[in-house]
C-alpha cells in the first residue's frame, strides 16, 4: 500500500506544507532526488515524459527541466540554495508560464528507523494568488503521482 500524501493549505496564508513517509532509508530517498537518471524517472505526473536540460542538486546548483506530453510541454527551473546530504534542501522553484512568480521550498528528509524516511516540504509563494494558484493546480496530484513513481523506482531497485 502506498503511504498517503499530506497537505496543509491553510487559509489565508501564502505558503503551503506537505509530507509524505517512504519505506525506503532516507539515503534512497535524497539520492531519488538528487541523480538526475533517477529524477527524469519519477519528476511528473504519470503520461508525461521529464526532460532536463541540467540538474545539479547541491548548494549553490541549478536546474532546468521540461515535462510533455501530446497536449504540450511545461518547463520548470530554479536554484538549489542549499542541499545537505540525507537531510536538507532549499530551492527556489518557477514555472516558465509563471512570469514573475517564484517560490521557495524547503525540504526535510528525515530517517524514521528501520529502513523508513519521510520528506517534509514547506513552499513559500510570493502571495496568496500564487499559493492559490498552485494549491488549484493539479499539483496535490502530481506530487501523488511522482512519490508513487519514487516508490516504484526504488521498489526495482531493491528487487
Amino acid at each position: 500500500m502506498t503511504n498517503p500524501l499530506h497537505v496543509d493549505v491553510p487559509e489565508g496564508l501564502p505558503y503551503l506544507d506537505y509530507a509524505r513517509e517512504f519505506d525506503f532509508p532516507v539515503a534512497e530517498v535524497f539520492r531519488a532526488h538528487q541523480d538526475p537518471a533517477l529524477v527524469t524517472q519519477w519528476l511528473g505526473p504519470r503520461g508525461m515524459r521529464t526532460d532536463i536540460d541540467h540538474y545539479d542538486f547541491r548548494s549553490g546548483g541549478t536546474y532546468r527541466y521540461t515535462n510533455s506530453d501530446d497536449n504540450g510541454s511545461y518547463t520548470f527551473s530554479g536554484v538549489f540554495h542549499t542541499v545537505r546530504e540525507n537531510e536538507f534542501a532549499i530551492q527556489t522553484f518557477e514555472f516558465d508560464q509563471y512570469q514573475d512568480v517564484v517560490s521557495i521550498e524547503f525540504m526535510t528528509f528525515e530517517d524514521l528507523g528501520d529502513g523508513r524516511s519521510k520528506l517534509s516540504g514547506h513552499s513559500v509563494y510570493p502571495n496568496l494568488e500564487a499559493r492559490d494558484g498552485m494549491a488549484s493546480s493539479g499539483w496535490k496530484e502530481g506530487m501523488i503521482d511522482c512519490y508513487e513513481r519514487i516508490d516504484e523506482l526504488l521498489s526495482k531497485a531493491t528487487a
